[in-house]
């Protein structure tokens, strides 16, 4: 395969992916500031750090409000992080490698592209918010579901895949770690309501609030399917480290980090068998799987989430510049 033609179908799977997180982001922050009785400044500029665009947020405005924030992280052009900025790109990266795609995952994705367009023409109300939130997540679905029904699994549908996690992972660490730094306004809070409640808003973030509560012989109801992973496997006992260990090591959970280097190592030695030649990128994928399998939370914490998140964080981007190094996106 020509390395720009890899190249596009990593980037349109990642920056697909990234549409998708930031629509769950926005309706995050959106959920979190319903429980303030004040305005919920730090939930949004929680969502603005952990999407990487708190900077140039605060280039363009004075202050951090609900609907400033939703409108920058949804629609502004001028932000790259943008859900319309990264699903034009996606979509761009997908006409050029249109001839990869079958016809079904073609037409997945410029429907959602037109789809998001045609709801963001104007800045979103507060009252259409969580529709237009909930469209953007089913898109996503419905591009997964082409993805997965009718790719051939050949290297094209391993670069995919790649794209998908590295971005998948990127965000649950930023996700994370925003958390631990960004969110509590201090310390006394730490086990208090309102600190479940952001604990939970990380949950509701990456689709796991139920699942989690599976894992601990669930007694809790929720009634958004959004909730059901957590408290499937958790059962409602909702605690900072039950919450990071179910986020970095559970591989039941599609969105643990675990998860998703354990689907990259496999994406990479499908390549192996198929290009039959191994690189450098193979043995730094298999050495962050390694870290994270040899890893307990009980060490994570003792040393620090911090720390750990942050130094995953910079592996993580490594090894996405070495797969474009050792597989010639640039060529």
């Amino acid at each position: 395969m020509l390395g720009r033609t890899a190249s596009g179908l990593f980037w349109m799977a990642r920056l697909l992916e990234r549409a998708e997180n930031t629509s769950r982001l926005v309706e995050a922050g959106f959920r979190m500031a319903l429980t303030r009785t004040q305005p919920g400044e730090e939930e949004w500029r929680s969502v603005l750090v952990t999407a990487g665009c708190c900077d140039a947020y605060l280039a363009r405005h004075d202050t951090i409000t609900g609907d400033k924030v939703a409108d920058f992280a949804l629609r502004d052009r001028s932000n790259p992080s943008s859900v319309m900025s990264t699903l034009h790109a996606a979509r761009e990266n997908a006409r050029m490698t249109r001839t990869a795609l079958t016809r079904e995952m073609w037409e997945a994705i410029n429907d959602f592209w037109m789809a998001v367009r045609d709801a963001l023409k104007r800045a979103p109300s507060e009252t259409d918010l969580p529709e237009i939130l909930t469209m953007i997540r089913q898109q996503g679905a419905q591009v997964r579901g082409a993805t997965t029904g009718t790719m051939l699994r050949n290297d094209i549908y391993n670069f995919i895949l790649l794209g998908i996690m590295f971005e998948r992972a990127d965000n649950t660490a930023r996700i994370l770690d925003t958390k631990y730094y960004v969110l509590l306004p201090s310390s006394a809070s730490v086990g208090s309501s309102l600190d479940n409640v952001q604990w939970e808003s990380i949950l509701r973030s990456v689709s796991a609030h139920r699942a989690y509560g599976w894992v601990y012989d669930d007694d809790y109801k929720p009634a958004n399917i959004a909730e059901r992973s957590f408290h499937w496997l958790n059962g409602g006992n909702i605690t900072p480290r039950a919450i990071a260990d179910f986020l970095i090591f559970d591989t039941r959970m599609p969105r643990s980090l675990a998860y998703c280097y354990d689907t990259i190592t496999h994406q990479l030695d499908c390549l192996f068998r198929q290009y039959g030649q191994r690189l450098g990128t193979h043995d730094l994928a298999e050495s962050l799987e390694a870290s994270l399998t040899a890893t307990t939370i009980e060490s994570v914490f003792e040393n620090g989430l911090h720390e750990f998140l942050s130094d995953f964080l910079r592996r993580n981007a490594s090894l996405s510049a070495q797969i474009e190094t050792d597989f010639r996106f640039a060529e």
